[in-house]
């Protein structure tokens, strides 16, 4: 017996999907562009606040980001072995 879902519920499960902003750093790959996000966040056991980066492989149809680009991505069903997040828009 399967679930059907109304469209409240459907809007519910994509809203849970990650969402990150961060700069293009590589669009060399076709179809595809590397964004690294970086985050401020406090060390456990210290609690000084530290800056983390990291990158992210998107799906980016037609390599329309060049380097230097802030973009949105989010989250996705893979795409292949490293590409799990799709480009959502650019400023």
């Amino acid at each position: 017996m399967e679930k059907t879902l109304n469209t409240k519920e459907k809007e519910e499960v994509k809203s849970r999907a990650k969402t990150l902003t961060g700069t293009v750093t590589s669009d060399k790959m076709k179809d595809t562009v590397v964004v690294s996000v970086s985050s401020f966040v406090k060390h456990p056991k210290y609690g000084k606040y530290i800056s983390r980066n990291k990158k992210y492989k998107a799906d980016d149809k037609g390599n329309t980001k060049k380097i230097g680009d802030k973009v949105t991505i989010v989250e996705c069903a893979p795409i292949s072995k490293d590409k799990h997040f799709r480009l959502v828009q650019g400023e």
